[in-house]
């Protein structure tokens, strides 16, 4: 999120120059990220899994697993950071080719390197791992020689390989936020999964496969929403923060158009959908139930993931923070538990409760975002 604004306020800027220096100083940034987890996964990858509750075949069969994907996580850090580079830099055609190389190799190496082919050996599950870094690998290498050949928008030269600890500071400062919203995301959820998890493995199984369904069909409106987040940190850059606010209303029409038309596939489709991916009665009703009841509130949502990446294209990383946790941890967990276990709702009363703080904090986000106070932001 950090480095997508700050690269696009600076490309608004005009100074090209300094978002390749930012572009540089983001990847330095990432690499000294990574090791401490390498460090972990490659020296105490059995002891993470036991600690993760672990029984004895994945901890005799998966610490290869999480030694490379650990080990390797330096190519996950610099594929998406450096693909948040060419998005700030408006090229988002370019991380998409990125993503397409990666995933392309991984998919044809996990095969052969997971069942073994030829003189290939069968590795198991060690070969999943090591088919991804590889994929991954190469991902990172096309962006470099992107990046080192001059991208659309951007371009790093050997003379600015030097640390700037200023860029680095501000590129953390202005991450905080974006770390805090994952924080919370992640945990809200974590603790939505142990009030199903009282109800019932069914109660689970049906909200996973309805949530994979989810993320599926909003990965478009994802990318829509990205696009505010570059637009806004340009516009912004170039002295314009009319058009900037301009553009997220646009998109904003956009998303909740392509939102409407999923939440209508979710209403009348729901158990359907379900229904690919398990041919359990109660696992279908139960996430088919989700999905209508999600479908009520697309309409909203939305506009709330157009305005929350508009505050994060600013560098306003804070305000999205502050207003999850109100929702999410002060309305949505505490709802839910209300819901599904002391009024007895079930699964019914976590849904519901998504539904309500979710519909609460994407009105509200639009509401702020009219007020137009990130647009005194600076990065």
């Amino acid at each position: 999120m950090a480095v997508t604004a700050i690269v696009a306020r600076r490309i608004g800027e005009k100074k090209k120059k300094e978002a390749g220096i930012t572009a540089l100083q983001a990847i330095f940034l990432a690499i000294l990220t990574c090791i401490p987890f390498s460090i972990a996964g490659i020296l105490f990858g059995k002891e993470l899994l036991a600690l993760m509750g672990a029984d004895q075949w994945a901890l005799e069969n998966g610490y290869p697993y999480i030694q490379w994907m650990l080990g390797g996580n330096g190519v996950i850090m610099l594929l998406f950071v450096i693909n948040a580079i060419f998005r700030g830099a408006g090229d988002a055609a370019m991380a998409m080719r990125v993503l397409w190389i990666a995933n392309g190799i991984n998919i044809i190496l996990d095969p052969l390197l997971i069942f073994g082919w030829g003189p290939i050996p069968a590795l198991g599950i060690e070969g999943a791992a090591i088919a991804s870094n590889i994929g991954r690998g190469v991902g990172v290498a096309t962006q470099v020689w992107v990046l080192v050949r001059g991208g659309k928008h951007i371009k790093i030269t050997w003379a600015q390989f030097y640390w700037n600890a200023k860029i680095v500071l501000n590129i953390i400062r202005t991450s905080l936020g974006g770390v805090g919203q994952m924080i919370v995301a992640m945990t809200s959820w974590i603790f939505l999964m142990r009030i199903l998890a009282d109800v019932g493995s069914e109660a689970v199984a049906g909200s996973t496969i309805a949530l994979r369904i989810m993320l599926f069909t909003l990965m478009p409106a994802w990318g829509l929403s990205n696009a505010a987040a570059t637009l806004v940190g340009q516009n912004l850059g170039a002295g314009n923060p009319h058009r900037a606010e301009s553009s997220v209303w646009q998109i904003g029409v956009y998303n909740m158009i392509f939102l409407v038309a999923v939440s209508l596939v979710y209403f009348f489709f729901n158990q359907q959908l379900m229904g690919i991916f398990t041919d359990n009665a109660q696992v279908i009703k139960i996430g088919g139930e989700w999905l209508q009841i999600l479908s009520y509130s697309y309409f909203v949502y939305g506009w709330w993931m157009v305005s929350v990446q508009a505050f994060n294209g600013a560098g306003d990383t804070q305000t999205p923070t502050k207003i999850n946790v109100v929702f999410f941890w002060l309305i949505q967990i505490p709802l839910a538990y209300l819901l599904a276990i002391r009024w007895d709702w079930e699964h019914s009363g976590v849904f519901w409760a998504v539904f309500i703080s979710e519909t609460m904090v994407g009105l509200f986000t639009l509401w702020l975002f009219k007020q137009g106070g990130w647009k005194k932001s600076k990065v």
